[in-house]
């Protein structure tokens, strides 16, 4: 909780949500105090060259057009090539490869993990940007190294107020109305919609936390989808009070009326909506890029755990739980009674000591769960 106070600049996670969260920006200075960037800009490049980190490279000048976009894997020699300013490297998922950021998602813990998706960071030289622009998403801005400049916007945005024939959703007209030069440790939070619009003053690195907002049409095509796969294809639409009908051309109100008590029905099974849930929103982004481990059986998993002493979960896995369901990159385990405790033991913790969990051990369903999710790659040792 100390962590989160200054991380809120002394104000609890409780007035944070209730004062902030959605509703308003908030630019908090020295959240981080001392706070010195966990990866350089020649790391950050290495990174985008590697064939399974999602990076892009912004250039407002010097591509074929203003604000166009490459995709990496970047070649490094591209770097070389680069005009000296007015770009800017974004890499994705940096908590995956750098322990301090997964750490430093940690601390946003007064927010619901499956909420949390990335701990992104952003490089650019003097002038770099990638323009005024909206998200559809809570994001935490963190200066990380040299100085940004942050203009925002509070008024709402149209729809037409973008620039035509580029792949970044950039707003023609900006007018901002509060504005910011951000140093190491400062950190600004914006919630969904507001537009902003960040400047490179000299060198710098910028982290962002994003959240997942999956927009009801992703939410209600994905259960769809989901619920359509579960159901018996001998259930069809049945009419067997038929009357004639007075016009043959007319879908009868008590037809729709039919169509949406079918519908309604799936729709108010709770369990049916949890489950699915569950896995839709620990699913991975990509599945190569987890870490596999030789598998074990549980002894020798066992052996290995009071070898090392410390289990890890892996950054490339998400974990929630809903219950006695535990879920884990998609996938569902159901938890007997007796286990039920290693749902918010292993959804809440990143890391396990072999000490703490020793007594536990000895429950052979617990030992199970646990080498099973390591041979699936989800947890590893440290």
């Amino acid at each position: 909780m100390t962590d989160a106070l200054t991380l809120l600049g002394n104000r609890s996670p409780e007035e944070f949500l209730a004062h902030y969260w959605q509703k308003r920006p908030l630019l908090i200075r020295n959240a981080l105090p001392g706070f010195i960037s966990p990866i350089s800009p020649d790391e950050l490049a290495g990174l985008s060259c590697e064939p399974e980190v999602e990076s892009r490279l912004v250039l407002e000048r010097g591509g074929p057009r203003p604000w166009s976009v490459e995709y990496g894997p970047i070649a490094e020699s591209r770097f070389a090539h680069l005009p000296e300013t007015h770009w800017t490297l974004l890499v994705q998922e940096c908590n995956r490869y750098v322990p301090e950021l997964a750490e430093l998602r940690d601390r946003f813990s007064f927010i619901p993990h499956w909420r949390v998706d990335d701990v992104m960071a952003s490089y650019a030289p003097a002038q770099g940007s990638v323009g005024p622009h909206t998200d559809q998403y809570d994001v935490f801005l963190i200066q990380a190294l040299g100085t940004r400049r942050w203009q925002i916007s509070t008024a709402p945005v149209a729809e037409d107020n973008f620039l035509p024939d580029t792949e970044l959703c950039i707003m023609r007209d900006f007018a901002p109305n509060q504005e910011w030069i951000l140093q190491p440790g400062d950190m600004l939070y914006l919630p969904p919609g507001v537009a902003h619009y960040g400047v490179a003053l000299e060198d710098c690195i910028t982290l962002s936390v994003g959240f997942r907002a999956p927009s009801h049409a992703e939410l209600l095509s994905s259960f769809a989808e989901h619920r359509a796969a579960q159901l018996n294809p001998a259930q069809r639409y049945a009419d067997p009070d038929l009357k004639p009908p007075a016009h043959p051309g007319e879908i009868a109100p008590s037809a729709l009326a039919q169509v949406q008590n079918i519908l309604q029905h799936s729709l108010q099974d709770e369990t049916a909506i949890a489950r699915w849930f569950g896995k839709y929103i620990t699913e991975a982004k990509n599945d190569t890029q987890r870490e596999e481990n030789t598998p074990l059986d549980e002894n020798g998993f066992l052996r290995a755990f009071a070898e090392h002493c410390l289990l890890q979960r892996s950054e490339a896995a998400r974990f929630a739980f809903i219950g006695s369901d535990l879920f884990v990159d998609g996938q569902h385990y159901p938890l007997s009674r007796e286990l039920v405790f290693a749902a918010p033991l292993l959804c809440d913790q990143r890391q396990w000591h072999y000490a703490a969990l020793k007594e536990k051990l000895q429950q052979p369903a617990f030992t199970s769960l646990l080498t099973a999710l390591y041979n699936h790659g989800y947890v590893r040792f440290v």
